[in-house]
């Protein structure tokens, strides 16, 4: 939580952001409580006194002309780069791109993505999505957008020129490690309608894959749970989650899929920068799954909420972890308004599992293998999951 947050005319609604979306920098919406401003200090009235110094400098002596709207929000978005790269500031555009990216429809190539270095590093593609049919994977780095180099852009720069209407076309250069050579991609922009949650049935195993946690991905998964017991005509003999590939989303959505499974306990902490910034978020009484084995499948492409229900399901001694070692985003963005058109996204705080580990520091690490009945599980559904859904 910041130490001063900005009084909107309006409500405002919170959020913590998964990195992503067309290129999503990934995201979880989190309540954020409003306060008074912090007080100026003699130290900050100094360094504000330096920026007008250069402002005006710059207004009266560069070759050419500058709109101040312009100086201005080039400063707030260096001021907002220079902390991590899920900071940023939302304008118009950005702000509107936001709000629909959590419904769950908005029009785009189907990445999430973050910024590594000053590079464009992809998440994950989305299932069935312009990106996951042209065959980009998580860990590919995007260098070039119709034949011009993005290095140096904001995450947000970069995202608004992949975003487009529906049926023009996009090229893409894409570098992926191991490879000699970039890739030249030429996509075509779709509308990106999020389908967060498939399900299957494997002989007696129910096989649930979250490719996003959009808004109402908890409706769906129990939606689908019934589907699954339906289609058996029983109760399943254990079940499979799959979060392959799937960047994050809502926080509250993780809270909620995660509650689906667990009868108790804690599911996830964030913390922000002073000692009592700690909110906790716990399971309610109700084990929808009936204590059925749990296998939560993973991999390098899982990040942010998608990290909170492998990490609950795993520290709860709930559900067996396997795959690859996730992406490792554990920082809580919020999104505070500042205007009705113009918002803050800024990271506020860090979670950690229940058993306070930190996905930040090296993403979720797959329960080591075991002769559980989950385990046991998960090897006979494992090939027949990775086909419902982009393996990377």
């Amino acid at each position: 939580m910041t130490d001063s947050t900005k009084t909107a005319a309006s409500p405002k609604r919170r959020f913590a952001l998964w990195q992503g979306a067309a290129a999503l920098s990934t995201l979880a919406l989190v309540p954020l409580a409003t306060g008074a401003m912090a007080s100026v200090d003699s130290k900050t009235t100094d360094e504000i006194s330096r920026f007008m110094d250069v402002f005006l400098e710059v207004k009266s002596n560069y070759v050419e002309p500058v709109d101040d709207s312009k100086l201005i929000e080039g400063a707030i978005n260096g001021m907002l780069a220079s902390l991590d790269p899920h900071s940023g500031y939302l304008d118009a555009s950005g702000y509107s791109t936001l709000r629909t990216q959590t419904d769950g429809e908005y029009g785009g190539l189907g990445l999430s993505v973050t910024m590594e270095d000053g590079v464009v590093k992809v998440i994950a593609p989305t299932a069935d999505t312009p990106a996951d049919k042209a065959g980009i994977k998580a860990g590919d780095y995007i260098t070039h957008i119709n034949k011009e180099l993005i290095f140096g852009l904001t995450l947000d720069e970069a995202v608004d020129q992949m975003r487009g209407k529906p049926g023009t076309k996009i090229d893409i250069t894409v570098v992926r490690e191991g490879h000699d050579k970039p890739m030249e991609l030429s996509l075509t922009r779709e509308i990106i309608d999020l389908k967060p949650v498939k399900w299957e049935t494997k002989g007696d195993v129910g096989v649930l894959t979250v490719s996003s946690f959009s808004a109402d991905a908890t409706r769906d998964l129990k939606a689908a749970m019934m589907a699954v017991e339906k289609s058996m005509g029983k109760k399943p003999r254990g079940w499979v989650l799959d979060l392959r590939s799937n960047p994050g989303g809502l926080l509250d959505e993780a809270v909620g899929i995660s509650d689906v499974f667990l009868d108790r306990g804690e599911i996830v902490s964030q913390r922000g920068r002073r000692k009592g910034d700690i909110e906790r978020y716990f399971a309610e009484p109700g084990d929808l799954a009936g204590g059925a084995p749990v296998v939560v499948l993973i991999d390098s492409g899982s990040a942010s909420a998608s990290e909170i229900v492998a990490g609950a399901l795993q520290d709860q001694h709930r559900a067996v972890v396997m795959g690859e070692r996730s992406f490792g985003k554990g920082s809580v963005q919020t999104v505070l308004p500042l205007s009705d058109t113009t918002a803050l996204r800024l990271t506020t705080a860090r979670y950690y599992t229940p058993s306070g580990r930190s996905v930040q520091e090296g993403g979720s690490i797959p329960t080591s293998a075991s002769r559980s009945s989950a385990t046991r599980i998960t090897l006979r559904v494992r090939n027949s999951a990775r086909a419902t859904c982009a393996a990377i």
